[in-house]
């Protein structure tokens, strides 16, 4: 799938990744959740990493984390990222445990810093999808 408006291409859900993909569409970030031992992961999977038990339920998290990792992307890997350049890509470790791959946004590229606070937001890319991202605190 890819974005009408300017060309990226945007990520296809199935069947695992559909409730993520349904509350991102309502501006919600949702993880699936071990009903056993109450942590939270992040891909989706059958079992849960941490206690191998197969009771999962999906449930919303609070959408703050910490800046993990980053770098900054100077050249854009197609036309359809041009626009964009210079961006950073980020692994943003949310309070809540998992560590999603993201894009910090509302900020230079300059600030962005390991540690920062982020806050996600929600990029619309038409009516079928909902990108998160994050932007400082």
């Amino acid at each position: 799938m890819s974005d009408p408006s300017n060309g990226r291409p945007l990520p296809t859900p199935d069947p695992a990744t559909e409730p993520y993909w349904a509350a991102a569409r309502e501006h919600r970030l949702s993880m699936p959740r071990c009903e056993a031992c109450g942590e939270f992961h992040f891909y989706p999977r059958p079992i849960c990493p941490h206690c191998g038990t197969a009771r999962l339920a999906w449930a919303e998290v609070s959408g703050n984390g910490t800046v993990y990792s980053f770098t900054v992307v100077q050249r854009a890997p197609s036309p359809a990222f041009a626009d964009m350049v210079p961006y950073v890509v980020a692994i943003v470790a949310l309070d809540e445990g998992p560590h999603l791959m993201s894009n910090i946004v509302g900020c230079s590229a300059e600030q962005v810093r390991i540690g920062m606070r982020v806050r996600v937001t929600f990029l619309d890319g038409g009516k079928e999808l909902s990108l998160p991202l994050f932007k400082v605190q």
